[in-house]
């Protein structure tokens, strides 16, 4: 198994609350995240999850340094960046992008796409020597599908996928090897998306990239992500494959979320459970004690209040039971895979497999139709129907 290439570990983030005017005072603080850890690889795609207000931006901005951590670490290559700053920060940003969310307001309207593309070159001029810029901005823009000779045109030019490809572009300027992207097709049109996917997908295997992919749609995180982590109120709730996260749920909240999606199959479709969670997310400022699901779990039980759960597979599923929390031990995806397929971390005190919506061989084959005779439906081989009581009599 490779040496993992970013290595988050009890990430927080706290914003706080102050009041006064003249003499301020903290008085609480925003818990934004509150204990995030995970690994991503060489050539990986880490999906990440939740509803809006879980955390998963701050996250990614912490990713990226435009937000510091109020404690954990994040180390690239076995080097904390969070200590960093000056030169060395400016050498490992070289290596970690972003791609924002919104096309429309993350490219400023006042530059021309070759200005914003080459912006990183005026950072970092090793990577492309002044003479060589604008040739280098054109194969970008080839790249990422769109017409070299646009390099002169203004954002308000270009469509909303255009606007995206071009956020793209630009994170790939200085050939990173990660990208974390930030809900990237959220703000765009449903065929549109699978247009942006798909050119994520071949740049990855293009370019070598890893991927943070932040998204809402989990239908769209399971087509691109080699594993998939479920955040709920700041704190990561499941982490798994994404066989593991999305056929073998174990975590109430996973459950829930996969119910929500829309199915296409009717016959999967009447067959799903629909799990409809009461009440609303609890405020970041003042998180229910314990597990931060509680209030909305169907499960919960007086020992959810006392105690955190922590990330790690449940018992029920653990190949040896000496296996440690996820502070030490973050999924494996080959060992996980050689064990049960619902071996993977969970913090949960009831966690459980349960299968939300049924898969295609879980199904009962739909019954034959009925027979049909030489004179058609009705004919002599066939039986009539009977009348229905009350209605009126056949001609």
């Amino acid at each position: 198994m490779p040496e993992p290439i970013l290595e988050v570990r009890d990430l927080v983030k706290h914003y706080p609350l102050t009041q006064g005017i003249l003499f301020r005072k903290q008085i609480g603080a925003v818990k934004a995240v509150d204990g995030v850890s995970f690994e991503l690889r060489a050539g990986e795609t880490l999906g990440i999850v939740g509803e809006s207000g879980c955390g998963k931006s701050t996250v990614a901005k912490m990713l990226v340094n435009l937000e510091r951590p109020t404690a954990g670490s994040i180390a690239y290559k076995g080097e904390d960046i969070t200590r960093l700053s000056g030169r060395a920060l400016k050498a490992v940003r070289r290596n970690i992008q972003m791609v924002f969310q919104d096309p429309y307001t993350s490219l400023n309207p006042r530059m021309t796409v070759g200005d914003i593309i080459g912006e990183p070159f005026d950072i970092h001029p090793e990577v492309a020597p002044k003479g060589d810029r604008r040739r280098k901005v054109q194969e970008l823009l080839d790249v990422v599908g769109l017409n070299p000779e646009y390099i002169n045109r203004y954002p308000h030019q270009f469509s909303g996928g255009q606007r995206q490809r071009i956020g793209i572009a630009r994170g790939l300027a200085l050939r990173p090897e990660i990208i974390v992207a930030d809900e990237p097709v959220s703000a765009l049109d449903v065929s549109v998306q699978a247009q942006v996917v798909n050119l994520l997908a071949r740049l990855q295997s293009e370019f070598r990239l890893s991927y943070v992919f932040i998204a809402h749609d989990l239908s769209i995180v399971r087509h691109i992500s080699d594993r998939v982590g479920v955040m709920y109120l700041g704190r990561v709730v499941e982490i798994g494959t994404d066989t593991q996260i999305y056929d073998h749920p174990t975590h109430p909240y996973t459950q829930a979320l996969l119910s929500a999606v829309p199915v296409p199959d009717p016959r999967a479709r009447a067959h799903r459970e629909r799990i409809i969670l009461t009440g609303d997310v609890p405020s970041p400022a003042n998180p229910p004690s314990g597990c931060p699901f509680r209030t909305r779990c169907w499960k919960a039980e007086e020992r959810c209040a006392k105690e955190v759960p922590l990330l790690a597979v449940p018992e029920a599923f653990r190949p040896d039971p000496a296996v440690g929390p996820a502070a030490d031990r973050v999924a494996d995806p080959a060992a996980d895979r050689a064990a049960h397929p619902a071996a993977h971390p969970s913090a949960c005190h009831f966690a459980a497999e349960k299968r939300v919506v049924p898969g295609p061989g879980d199904l009962m084959p739909p019954p034959a139709p009925p027979p049909v005779g030489p004179g058609g439906p009705g004919g002599p081989d066939v039986p009539d129907v009977p009348d229905v009581p009350g209605s009126p009599p056949k001609e």
